[in-house]
Parts: structure tokens; C-alpha cells; sequence
């Protein structure tokens, strides 16, 4: 009966994981975009990521492509936990994703706009604006 168990609960804590994670960042149930948010505009977005959204995978199950990234830099800032502070002299590296508009609405669903962060513009330290996701205090 211990080897069952033990049978059992491999097969059955990752996909208890997966469930779990599709369902609280993916899940179209679980997130509701605030109302005061402004609409996504149509047309190409470009988007600078710093976290979990460097990761193929993520980007692929977030929006179902994992595109083609372009490793890019924001000076002036830090990475502080989950958010990006000001910081004179330092920088931060990151990949520049360019998305479509509803490509957008699903990672502002992963990050859950309005309610964990704020989407907001940044320059780039080659002068480029991209969006990035800092987070809601």
C-alpha cells in the first residue's frame, strides 16, 4: 500500500501544481480587469520584462508564443525584489518582447494589472519606449 501511495502522489502533486498555477495566473476566472484601467490599444506593443516573463516557457504559456526577444537594458534603475526602483548608476538587464494587443491583455492578466502592478512606459537604455510592469505599492 506505501508504494501506491507513494505512486499516487507523484503523479498527482504536479499536476495539483500545474492546476493550481493555471488557474490563479492564466485562468481567465480569476482575474477581472479593474474598470478604471484604460483599454488596450490595437497594434504591435513592445514590453520590457525583467522576472519570470525571460523564460520561454512562461512567455509560451502566458500568451502562446515565446516570440523573439531582444536582450535590452533600462539604466537608472535596480531591480528590488519583484519591482524595479530608481537608482542612480545602476541598471537593469532584461529582454524587449514586442506583442500584439491581446497578446498584452493576457500577461496584463498575468500580472494582474491593477491589482499587483502597474503598467507603465520606460525608457530604454538605448532611448527606446517600451512598457514594463512595476509593482502597485
Amino acid at each position: 500500500m506505501p508504494r501506491r501511495l507513494i505512486t499516487v502522489s507523484l503523479v498527482a502533486s504536479p499536476l495539483a501544481l500545474a492546476g493550481w498555477l493555471w488557474l490563479t495566473l492564466l485562468s481567465p476566472w480569476t482575474y477581472e480587469r479593474p474598470e478604471h484601467l484604460a483599454p488596450v490599444s490595437p497594434g504591435t506593443h513592445q514590453l520590457f520584462v525583467y522576472g519570470t516573463l525571460r523564460h520561454a516557457p512562461v512567455r509560451w504559456l502566458v500568451y502562446g508564443r515565446v516570440g523573439d526577444p531582444e536582450p535590452v537594458r533600462v539604466a537608472g534603475y535596480r531591480r528590488e525584489g519583484l519591482d524595479l526602483v530608481p537608482a542612480d548608476g545602476a541598471s537593469v538587464e532584461g529582454l524587449l518582447l514586442r506583442v500584439n494587443a491581446e497578446e498584452l491583455r493576457r500577461l496584463d492578466r498575468y500580472e494582474r494589472l491593477g491589482i499587483r502592478y502597474r503598467r507603465v512606459r520606460i525608457r530604454l537604455a538605448d532611448g527606446r519606449d517600451a512598457w514594463t510592469y512595476r509593482r502597485l505599492d
